[in-house]
């Protein structure tokens, strides 16, 4: 459905969904990054909901305050950057902490580092 989260991931997305929903201590580790190639803006997801449709992770739009939220998948599909240019996800993104400490991070720095 999204070009940008293979079906594998999806499934892992949705897993991570169901345990945050069922466990108040959740704290993945993120399963993707998406990236604006010509924009600063980068999104660690760790969670979908059962829709498939509605994504949690740390987001962070290139303004200096990255933050834990929802977004919409069809709202990150519709975004473009500077050249026009669609999201992409970064292949090479292996996650080597969970999300809170990607989180942690971003708020002291103004933006992922990952």
């Amino acid at each position: 459905m999204f070009n940008f989260i293979t079906e594998a991931q999806r499934e892992q997305l949705i897993a991570h969904g169901r345990t945050s929903r069922a466990t108040d201590d959740f704290d993945p580790y993120p399963v993707v990054k998406l990236f604006t190639p010509d924009a600063g803006a980068t999104w660690l997801l760790s969670e979908l909901d059962e829709t498939g449709q509605v994504a949690f992770g740390l987001c962070d739009l290139g303004l200096g305050s990255p933050e834990l939220g929802l977004v919409d998948l069809h709202s990150l599909a519709a975004v473009r950057g500077l050249m026009n240019l669609p999201i992409e996800q970064d292949l090479h993104f292996r996650p080597d902490k969970r999300l809170s400490a990607y989180a942690r991070e971003a708020r002291a720095a103004g933006r992922i580092q990952a």
